[in-house]
């Protein structure tokens, strides 16, 4: 079963905080796959990941790379697991996956600025519950640490 995790941003952007989870997956030896809703938001963020740290980068492709089945990390804007990934990132408005025995760890991360996105990802918290899935909920503090509420 998988395990899954709501992360609510307000003090940093996706941007700031993507990188870190990416290279923690990495760390763990998982692939991870980012959905995110547009085409637009996808080459933002794969250009970012190439350049969001002097002294790093994170290993990606999107999913139209033809060799995208052998990369660690995998940009979409499609519910597919290209790369047979362990960890599933739903950014930028993406729901919660059907199929969330697929994974080991499912993330999903929206906008603490969006009432779209709050309202998107209370429905999905809902969703998990009534399904009998367990979730934990995690808020950013002011100075950006995570904190744990539910």
């Amino acid at each position: 079963m998988a395990e899954i995790l709501f992360y609510h941003l307000q003090s940093r952007p996706l941007e700031q905080v993507l990188p870190t989870l990416l290279d923690r997956s990495l760390a763990r030896g998982w692939r991870a796959v980012v959905e995110m809703s547009s085409s637009e938001r996808l080459a933002a963020l794969d250009d970012h990941l190439w350049t969001y740290a002097d002294e790093s980068f994170l290993p990606h492709v999107t999913a139209a790379d033809p060799d995208a089945a052998n990369n660690p990390i995998v940009l979409t804007t499609k519910p597919e697991n290209p790369n047979r990934a362990q960890v599933r990132f739903c950014v930028e408005g993406v729901r919660i996956p059907d199929a969330l025995q697929d994974y080991e760890r499912i993330v999903l991360m929206f906008d603490g600025d969006d009432p779209d996105a709050l309202a998107a990802a209370r429905e999905d918290w809902r969703k998990l519950k009534a399904l009998g899935e367990s979730a934990t909920y995690w808020q950013q503090d002011e100075t950006g640490r995570w904190e744990k509420k539910a």
